[in-house]
């Protein structure tokens, strides 16, 4: 399992696990983090799923792919270290990754 640990803009904390293989996003809905809507599903197709990744992470996370840029056009305040957490995969590399999630999303 996979550590993650989602900040909320009001500083709440969430501390989840999620198996390899399935998303942050995949993650977060199953354990009820708020915050992340993800209305298509994690198809790509939206931006609800939006995050701001710690600086800490940033480099083990790496950077949105061209389509991931394209829906990020739709989030509310984007920053030079937001993701869609459907588009980010589990791995032994990323355990205790550290996720904040905006005040708004879409």
């Amino acid at each position: 399992m996979v550590a993650i640990t989602f900040i909320e803009h009001t500083g709440a904390v969430y501390n989840v696990e999620g198996p390899e293989g399935a998303t942050a996003m995949e993650t977060a809905v199953r354990n009820g983090v708020p915050g992340i809507v993800a209305e298509c599903g994690g198809a790509c197709a939206c931006a609800t799923c939006h995050v701001y990744v710690d600086e800490a992470w940033a480099d083990k996370v790496g950077e949105p792919s061209e389509m991931e840029e394209g829906m990020l056009d739709f989030a509310t305040d984007v920053r030079p270290n937001s993701r869609l957490s459907c588009q980010i995969k589990l791995t032994a590399a990323l355990d205790g990754l550290v996720l904040h999630t905006p005040e708004i999303q879409g």
